[in-house]
């Protein structure tokens, strides 16, 4: 077939096995993600998921859809949350501990109140600045 023969009909169809193999790898990254995050499940189970996913794929994926598509969601959603929750404690944690330049900032007013000597000070400075 000669680039000047490729129709309409033919440039649609490539455009559409395209898509659905797009979709389809998709598909099978999502499932094989599933199987991955779900710690229930042994890894016997997950090897036999996986084997029966390559070997008869659209059938596999089917079955493992029908039969722990429900759980798929909620895996997901407790995967995200532990995520957010990682993340917010981080920036807690960032956010708690200050700069350098506001850290000296409080040791210098210490040191004018005399809360510490300036031996302290030179110390803290030191441990601050690195």
């Amino acid at each position: 077939m000669t680039l000047a023969t490729f129709g309409l009909a033919e440039a649609l169809g490539t455009a559409l096995a395209v898509f659905f193999l797009v979709i389809w790898l998709w598909i099978l990254i999502s499932i094989i993600g599933d199987l991955f995050r779900d710690h229930k499940l042994s890894g016997w189970a997950k090897a036999i998921w996986i084997f029966f996913l390559a070997t008869i794929t659209p059938l596999a994926a089917l079955v493992y859809l029908i039969a722990r598509g429900g759980g798929m969601r909620e895996r997901a959603v407790a995967q995200q949350a532990e995520m957010q929750d990682q993340m917010s404690s981080y920036i807690r944690e960032q956010a708690a501990t200050g700069s350098p330049a506001s850290e000296l900032e409080k040791l210098s007013s210490l040191r004018a109140n005399g809360t510490i000597t300036d031996d302290e000070f030179a110390k803290l400075k030191a441990k601050i600045t690195g």
